[in-house]
């Protein structure tokens, strides 16, 4: 296929930088403990200097892949899929969950909201992130607010978000996995005099899962 193609079918959403797919266990915040099937798009420059997937910052290291191709691959493993990153919403994403919604799928996302919502969305997780914040129109479409704390600093953040997102949003707290010996007790202790918040951990690193 030409690079010209290639171009104008990515511009239209209908391929996409595919870094990895898999199926397993959702891990982290309201979903945790469902099996899903994950789609993890390359690109993002949000910088987050503790992200554990670095290597999908540059779009240009994961091939274009098919929107069908990938909807083909959902549908043999699971009833949900996880829309992740990377940032998702660099790209155009209503052709990938058109495709999925038309297949009985369930489309959830995960995404620091730094860029423009595109896409039809069953369930929408924001994770607000200081280095590029996110863009006004999503707090109110957000369904769950997912804060990660690596500092004390970041409660007021987390504060500072939850002040945009509907009364409806389900609120949680999240360990910065490298600081959670320190965090997690700052955390329990938050929410317990909070408990509008949940604690969300990384429960597919402790079952060593993708």
């Amino acid at each position: 296929m030409k690079i010209e193609n290639i171009k104008q079918l990515i511009k239209e959403g209908k391929m996409l930088p595919l870094m990895e797919e898999f199926y397993t266990i959702q891990g982290e915040g309201f979903h945790t403990g469902k099996a899903a099937y994950f789609v993890r798009i390359g690109g993002c420059d949000v910088g987050c200097h503790w992200c554990d997937v670095k290597e999908s910052w540059n779009a240009n290291s994961h091939p274009p892949t098919l929107t069908q191709n990938i909807v083909n691959n959902v549908k043999a493993f699971a009833k949900t899929a996880v829309i992740t990153g990377g940032e998702p919403l660099m790209w155009n994403m209503n052709d990938l969950t058109n495709l999925l919604q038309e297949n009985n799928i369930k489309t959830h996302i995960e995404t620091s909201g730094a860029y423009p919502l595109s896409g039809a969305w069953d369930w929408i997780c924001l994770s607000p992130k200081k280095t590029k914040l996110p863009m006004a129109d999503i707090f109110l479409k957000a369904h769950e607010l997912k804060m990660i704390i690596a500092t004390k600093n970041d409660f007021k953040f987390a504060e500072e978000q939850a002040l945009k997102v509907d009364f409806n949003c389900e609120l949680y707290l999240q360990p910065e996995w490298s600081k959670r010996e320190t965090i997690t007790p700052l955390i329990v202790d938050y929410v317990m005099k909070n408990p509008q918040w949940k604690i969300s951990l990384q429960t597919h690193k402790y079952l060593n899962i993708p």
